[in-house]
C-alpha cells in the first residue's frame, strides 16, 4: 500500500515538471507572426557613408587650388598686359635677362674638388636650389617674348612695308637722276563705281604728254595704297610707251592711324632727290618735306591742265640739280607751284 501510494507521488511530481517546462517555453519564444505582403521584399543593403569631416577637407583643398590657380593665370595675364602696353620688346627682353640667367645655375665640376671647403659647397647648393626655382618664371618670360615677338612680327607685316628697300639700287650712271613718285588714283586716273556701267577707270588729261615727257629726266615711280590686282591692270593701259619704271602698291604702304602712308624713307633713294607728287601728297605721305601738292582730280572736270602745267616746273628742277629739293619745296609752300614757278621765271628774266 504504501509503495503503491509513493509511486503515484512521483508520477504526479513529473507530470507537474513537465507541465511547467512547457509553460516556460511558451513564454520565453512566443510564436512569430507571418509577414505580410508588403514586407516580402528585400532592402538593398546601405552603402558605407565616409566620414563627414574627410569629405569637407578634400572640398576645401581643391577650391583653394582652384582659386589659387584662378588667381595666378589672371596675375600673369594682367601682367603681360601691362608690360605689352608700358614697354617694348627690348626693354623687357633687357630688363629679364638677369631673371633669365639665374636659371641656368649648375652646381659644376668644382665641387667635388673643393670638398673640404664647407662654405663654398653651401654656397654653391644655396645657388642650384635659387636657379631651380627660379626656372618656372624665366620658363615663362621666354615663353611671352617668343610669342609676343611672334605676334609683333605678324603685325608688322600688315602694318610696315614689305621690305626696308623696296627699290634696288641706282645704277652708278643715274645716281644724278632725281626720282619722282606719283600717285594713281585722284592724280594720274579716277576710278568711279555706278550701278549702270560698274566700275570705271578714267584718265586724267595730259597725263600721257606727262609721263612720256618727264621719263627723259626723272626715274618715274607710281607708288600707291591700292592693291597689286588694280594696279598691274590699270597701268599696263595708261603706260603703253613703259615710260613708268616701278610700281609700288598697299603691301609697301605703312598702315597706321587707321591710313595706308607712302613711307619714302624706304625707297633705297636719296631723300634729297626725292620729290612726290599726289593729289592728296600731305595726307598721304610720311615725308612732307618731299611732297608735291597738286589738285586732286575727277572725271567730271574736263577742262584739267593740273599735269601739264607742272612740267616747266620738275624739268626745271631736273635740269638745274639742286643738291637738296626738300628746300626748294619748302620756299613754294603754301603757293600753287606752277603758277609761282611762272612769275618767279618772268621776275629773274627782267
Amino acid at each position: 500500500m504504501s509503495s503503491t501510494i509513493l509511486r503515484s507521488r512521483v508520477v504526479s511530481f513529473i507530470s507537474n515538471c513537465n507541465r511547467r517546462s512547457l509553460c516556460s517555453n511558451v513564454v520565453t519564444n512566443p510564436p512569430k507572426e507571418p509577414l505580410a505582403a508588403a514586407d516580402t521584399s528585400v532592402s538593398p543593403p546601405t552603402p558605407p557613408v565616409a566620414p563627414i569631416a574627410e569629405a569637407n577637407s578634400t572640398k576645401k583643398g581643391w577650391s583653394f587650388f582652384k582659386y589659387t590657380l584662378v588667381g595666378a593665370l589672371t596675375g600673369a595675364t594682367a601682367a603681360s598686359g601691362y608690360a605689352t602696353y608700358a614697354y617694348r620688346l627690348d626693354e623687357i627682353d633687357e630688363k629679364t635677362k638677369s631673371l633669365r640667367e639665374s636659371a641656368k645655375y649648375s652646381l659644376g665640376d668644382d665641387v667635388t674638388a673643393i670638398a673640404d671647403d664647407t662654405s663654398f659647397i653651401v654656397q654653391k647648393i644655396q645657388g642650384f636650389l635659387y636657379s631651380t626655382a627660379m626656372t618656372v618664371p624665366a620658363k615663362a618670360v621666354e615663353l611671352y617674348l617668343d610669342t609676343r615677338r611672334l605676334i609683333e612680327e605678324q603685325i608688322r607685316s600688315y602694318t610696315e612695308p614689305y621690305s626696308d628697300t623696296l627699290l634696288p639700287d641706282l645704277l652708278p650712271q643715274e645716281r644724278h637722276v632725281f626720282t619722282l613718285v606719283l600717285d594713281l588714283n585722284e592724280t594720274l586716273i579716277h576710278y568711279a563705281w555706278t550701278r549702270d556701267t560698274s566700275w570705271q577707270t578714267f584718265k586724267r588729261p595730259g597725263v600721257d604728254a606727262f609721263l612720256e615727257h618727264l621719263a627723259q629726266f626723272y626715274e618715274i615711280i607710281v607708288y600707291t595704297d591700292e592693291q597689286n590686282m588694280f594696279v598691274d591692270p590699270v597701268i599696263d593701259r595708261l603706260d603703253t610707251k613703259h615710260c613708268i619704271r616701278y610700281r609700288l602698291s598697299r603691301p609697301a604702304t605703312k598702315y597706321q592711324n587707321g591710313k595706308h602712308y607712302r613711307d619714302l624713307s624706304k625707297l633705297n633713294r636719296d631723300p634729297a632727290k626725292v620729290l612726290y607728287l599726289s593729289g592728296h601728297a600731305l595726307e598721304s605721305c610720311l615725308q612732307p618735306d618731299n611732297c608735291v601738292p597738286i589738285k586732286a582730280w575727277q572725271q567730271q572736270d574736263k577742262d584739267d591742265t593740273a599735269l601739264v602745267d607742272f612740267i616747266p616746273f620738275l624739268e626745271f628742277v631736273a635740269r638745274t640739280s639742286p643738291s637738296d629739293i626738300r628746300p626748294v619745296l619748302a620756299s613754294y609752300q603754301g603757293c600753287e607751284i606752277p603758277t609761282e614757278f611762272i612769275r618767279r621765271s618772268k621776275e629773274h628774266q627782267r
